[in-house]
């Protein structure tokens, strides 16, 4: 219980922020004549409650279940050194844990709303797992033989470059959203996890130490590529998107279809371990009981968290955004994008799986709250230039992205290595459950009442931001550590 109660004051303090700007701004709509509907106010609060409880119950699994499986699982396939063996199990786990994503789940599910079919949620869930599958098998293989991160990462973005170049700006958008959807509360701590059982074992320790980080990165490049790929194939072209119909189902038939999503995207880990746990790579009895009981906790913690934000967040977070650019107030709204990036990201479960396992790898000399705090200030700033980029629809997305991730690459080759992987790392794990809901439902809501603007060109694109801009922060925090401690192992690339 001891261990619950540290998760629940920790996720207390991180939604916190979110919900005290939700509350000031209702009262500022409320003086002002344009108050919100006091059942929407209501179930933002229950929301609240649920995410708490659930966030706090999805990170305590986190811990005893799922960083022990992966851990273990990539120890074992470490051991196997068969590069079949760890290709045909990176294939069949990428594949099955992104396409059980919740964040996924919910973006394709969105993508085919307001595209009203034209692309549909299967496609996009079967690409884009297909593509992390690949890249998952390439990441891991890149551990496995050393092969430089940052040369790597320069090659599957230069890649995407050329590809990009043919693709409609509409399928840009949704490619590099999807690439942010794929990292979210499930998918991250099993990647995180797997790359740390494959680069402990090892010899070199600052070696193993900067290959514990990057992963995420890797991987997230398959979702990208497999969707642009989607779009020439296809022909995709010319399309607008609009806000679907609500059609409220009730709250029980939306509990009951969260709860059927959470069980089917926990099950596969509850089918891996089985599967490993009858091999050589099995666990002792109580630690096994210990992952079934983890495992449990991520799917009653999924549940709860996904239902709040459902319940409370999406329709709120559409209707806040609309009624902020119903004022025509461009710069308050790029600055409010920038305090509702900054302090949302607190929220998201995936973040708190990284800054944990970025303390634990360097043993506390990087500390969890800097990279938070610049962690924020980058997912900031992406939602405060989305924001903008909707207001002035001459900015389109690759004016963002072109120089922004040419800047990723570039400043890899000077930023410590730990840090380019952390950096790829934090810009997949920023864009969670709470960006795929909350701030794109707030980027549709501007988008939907902004004159001349798209919401499938306009709102779209902004999870593509936040999972850019925080490795540019992070990558020039690398760069400020290298010049203060020059002579530490920190600043040795």
């Amino acid at each position: 219980m001891g261990v619950l109660g540290e998760k629940f004051k920790e996720v207390l303090l991180s939604v916190t922020p979110v919900t005290a700007i939700v509350l000031v701004l209702s009262c500022i709509f409320h003086i002002a004549g344009n108050p919100l509907p006091p059942a929407m106010l209501l179930y933002f609060l229950l929301g609240v409650l649920l995410i708490i409880a659930g966030l706090s119950l999805f990170l305590l699994g986190v811990d005893i279940g799922i960083a022990a499986l992966a851990a273990n699982i990539g120890g074992a396939l470490s051991k196997a050194n068969r590069l079949w063996l760890l290709a045909l199990a990176g294939l069949v786990i990428g594949f099955f844990i992104c396409i059980a994503e919740p964040d996924l789940q919910i973006l394709a599910g969105q993508i085919e709303g307001v595209t009203s079919g034209s692309i549909s949620k299967a496609s996009i869930l079967l690409v884009v797992s297909s593509g992390i599958a690949v890249m998952l098998v390439l990441g891991l293989i890149r551990i496995v033989y050393n092969f430089p991160q940052h040369i790597l990462l320069a090659i599957l973005y230069g890649l995407i470059l050329i590809i990009a170049l043919f693709t409609p700006p509409e399928i840009l958008a949704i490619s590099f959203d999807a690439s942010g959807a794929t990292t979210g509360a499930l998918t991250v701590p099993f990647i995180l996890a797997l790359a740390l059982g494959i680069s402990s074992l090892k010899k070199d320790s600052r070696v193993s130490e900067e290959d514990s980080f990057g992963l995420v990165g890797v991987t997230s490049t398959g979702a990208i590529i497999g969707v642009l790929l989607l779009g020439l194939l296809k022909k995709i072209g010319g399309l607008t998107g609009s806000l679907p119909e609500e059609a409220h189902a009730g709250v029980v038939t939306m509990i009951l279809e969260l709860g059927r999503d959470s069980v089917i995207a926990i099950l596969p880990l509850f089918v891996i371990f089985a599967v490993f746990q009858a091999t050589s790579a099995k666990f002792p009895r109580r630690q096994a009981r210990r992952v079934v009981v983890g495992l449990i906790y991520n799917c009653l913690g999924l549940i709860l968290f996904l239902v709040g934000v459902n319940i409370g967040f999406m329709e709120l977070g559409v209707k806040l955004g609309a009624v902020i650019a119903g004022y025509s107030m461009s710069p308050l709204i790029v600055v409010l994008g920038f305090v509702i990036g900054f302090v949302t990201i607190m929220a998201e479960p995936a973040v708190y799986v990284l800054m944990r396992q970025i303390e634990d790898v360097t043993s506390g000399y990087v500390r969890r709250n800097i990279v938070l705090i610049t962690l924020a200030v980058g997912v900031g700033l992406a939602v405060g230039l989305s924001m903008l980029r909707i207001l002035a629809p001459a900015i389109q997305l690759w004016h963002y992205l072109l120089p922004g991730f040419a800047l990723c690459v570039a400043l890899s080759f000077f930023t410590p290595k730990l840090f380019v992987g952390i950096g790829f790392d934090s810009g997949g794990v920023a864009s969670g459950p709470m960006t795929a809901t909350f701030i794109l439902a707030f980027s549709q809501g501007v988008a939907a009442a902004t004159a001349g603007a798209d919401i499938l060109k306009d709102a779209f694109g902004m999870i593509s931001m936040v999972a850019m801009m925080p490795i540019i922060t992070i990558e020039i925090l690398g760069l400020i550590f290298k010049f203060s401690l020059r002579k530490g192992g920190v600043g040795q690339s």
